[in-house]
Parts: structure tokens; C-alpha cells; sequence
């Protein structure tokens, strides 16, 4: 199996670290541009400032050929800006998006960088033990659409949802010792 990781920005090498500790036959591949697309089974976008990554996977040709691959039913998990990048609504915001995912989301909805923290997350999807999830200037979800499945909440602020081929995570998984999201991801996405 061979996921791509968009490698604009962000920890993309961290999510190819976890995703490798998936399994024996797992490959990645980073994509920087439109050709590096094509023969993946699978798309990984991380966390970065979600403004940049807009203009930057316009500049790089990737936006339109991602959203293809979105609406082809590709497998596509966004984490933090990914999150952002996949949302059809961003509250205040007309920046560049996929929109591809029934969400309305708010940027940098916990508060600055200084503001960042880690808990605990019920996440019954991945299993009974909690998750130790990273928060950097997350976003979160205000608002699904029926045919999306909230799978955490912080509070009552939605923090990971999955719509069909499609996850999302406020959070970064990537950052931990924990691949228990990536390999949910893994086994969504290629199991329906």
C-alpha cells in the first residue's frame, strides 16, 4: 500500500514514521507536486498554517487535483490545517480549501501557539485506552452535516470526524508513540 504525504509543510515526516509502523508492506511517498499524486492509494495531509497551505498547493499545482482525488474517493486524512483544508466552511475565512468533507470548522479555536496543550481523548473508535492527543493551535469542528460521524470531542468541541473515506483530526497524531489513528485511518478507509 502506498499513501502519499503532503509535504508543503508540517510534520509530514512524522506521519510517514507512523504510518511505516502500520505494517510491513506500508510505503509512503512524499507529494510536492501534481505527478507525485498519481498511483497512491492514499493521502495523508498534515498540520501547518492553513492559510500557506492553500497558497501553496495552488502554486504547486496541487488543490484541483486533490479535490479530484477527494471526489474519485481516494482515501484523504487531514490533521490540524489538514483538518482546515478539507472543511467546505471556514468560519470568517474565504481562504483557498478542498472542501471536501460536510464540516464547518473554526481556526485556531483553542488560542495561540503558547495556548497549546495535551489531554486525554475517548476515541471508542480506536479502542477503550485513551489517546494522548497533541493540540497546536488547533482548530475544531462547529458543525457536521448528517452524513459526517463525530468520533471525539474535547469538551464539546468535535475534535476528530470521518465522513465516508474521509477523517479529519483537529489533533496531531503524528506526534505521538501511539499510531492507533493512523492505522483506524488505514483500516476505514480500505475496508469499505
Amino acid at each position: 500500500m502506498l499513501i502519499g504525504v503532503l509535504a508543503l509543510q508540517g510534520a509530514f515526516r512524522e506521519h510517514e514514521k507512523m504510518l511505516r509502523a502500520c505494517g510491513e508492506d506500508m510505503e509512503t511517498r512524499q507529494v510536492r507536486l501534481p505527478g507525485q499524486l498519481e498511483g497512491i492509494d492514499g493521502l495523508v495531509i498534515p498540520g501547518g498554517e492553513s492559510t500557506t497551505m492553500g497558497k501553496l498547493m495552488i502554486e504547486f499545482g496541487l488543490l484541483e487535483p486533490i479535490r479530484e482525488l477527494g471526489d474519485r474517493g481516494v482515501p484523504i486524512f487531514g490533521t490540524c490545517a489538514g483538518l482546515i483544508m478539507l472543511a467546505k466552511d471556514i468560519a470568517g475565512s474565504e481562504q483557498p480549501r478542498l472542501g471536501l468533507m460536510d464540516i464547518s470548522v473554526e481556526r485556531n479555536a483553542f488560542g495561540r501557539q503558547v495556548e497549546s496543550f495535551e489531554d486525554d481523548l475517548d476515541i471508542p473508535a480506536i479502542g477503550e485506552e485513551p489517546f494522548r492527543a497533541v493540540f497546536i493551535r488547533a482548530p475544531y469542528i462547529l458543525s457536521v452535516e448528517s452524513s459526517v460521524q463525530v468520533l471525539a470531542r474535547f469538551g464539546e468541541k468535535i475534535v476528530f470526524a470521518r465522513q465516508g473515506r474521509l477523517l479529519a483530526a483537529a489533533f496531531h497524531p503524528e506526534l505521538t508513540g501511539d499510531a492507533r489513528v493512523h492505522r483506524y485511518f488505514l483500516e476505514t478507509a480500505f475496508c469499505n
